[in-house]
């Protein structure tokens, strides 16, 4: 059983490492992200729709659009996204067994959310991955739910080839120049990462709180002394 938890974890850590990899790569390579290969739209996929969203991949299908027919980016793209989707359940369902996570999974708010989710569990995946409701809870949901990876895997690709193509199609037929499309891309970053500044603005400022409170009690107790 350990020999088992251990194959799995290196696995775990392999497929992490990849991806992280391929991210560094494409944003320390202006040659990549300038290429026009298929391929690098393919590998782009991975970092771009792991677990919680590193960076942005409407822009780039955006990019891909203007050389490529509609169809062939979105074959592409929905490949790549459904090998990525795959990625996210195997590695989130290793970190689930986890006693954290198992008392994050009981907590009574995750409890109502999943009761919720188990309702239409289908319906809710097609909706979020063909719309713009951020994605990244529902990866979380479906492990948490121990929902069939195949019936996830399906309203991924179901969902996710109609949302591509529509930007496909809007890629090619609107033909953005770069430096909107590098416009578009930095204002997608921004709005990810704004909500993760907020809550290390919380925290910080919580801690400088509780240590100033911690330094008001010190001073009135060495007031106090005779």
């Amino acid at each position: 059983m350990k020999n088992k938890t251990k194959v799995r974890a290196a696995i775990v850590i392999f497929e992490i490492g990849i991806i992280l990899f391929l991210l560094i790569v494409w944003m320390s390579s202006k040659s990549i992200r300038e290429s026009k290969s298929l391929w690098i739209l393919f590998l782009y996929n991975f970092p771009s729709q792991f677990l919680i969203a590193i960076v942005p991949h409407e822009p780039v299908f955006l990019f891909y659009s203007k050389f490529y027919a509609p169809l062939t980016v979105t074959v592409v793209a929905t490949i790549g996204t459904v090998i990525t989707e795959y990625l996210n359940y195997s590695i989130f369902g290793f970190f689930a067994e986890f006693k954290p996570v198992q008392k994050f999974k009981n907590g009574r708010v995750v409890q109502k959310i999943l009761l919720l989710f188990k309702k239409a569990p289908f319906s809710a995946l097609w909706i979020a991955g063909i719309s713009p409701i951020p994605f990244y809870p529902f990866r979380f949901m479906v492990v948490l739910s121990n929902y069939p990876m195949w019936k996830y895997l399906l309203a991924v690709l179901t969902s996710r080839f109609p949302r591509f193509y529509l930007f496909a199609l809007a890629g090619r037929a609107i033909q953005l120049p770069n430096y909107l499309l590098i416009t578009f891309f930095g204002a997608i970053t921004v709005v990810l990462y704004v909500p993760l500044i907020r809550k290390l603005k919380k925290k910080k400022r919580l801690q400088q709180s509780s240590l100033q409170k911690q330094e008001n009690i010190l001073d009135v107790i060495e007031s106090e002394r005779p």
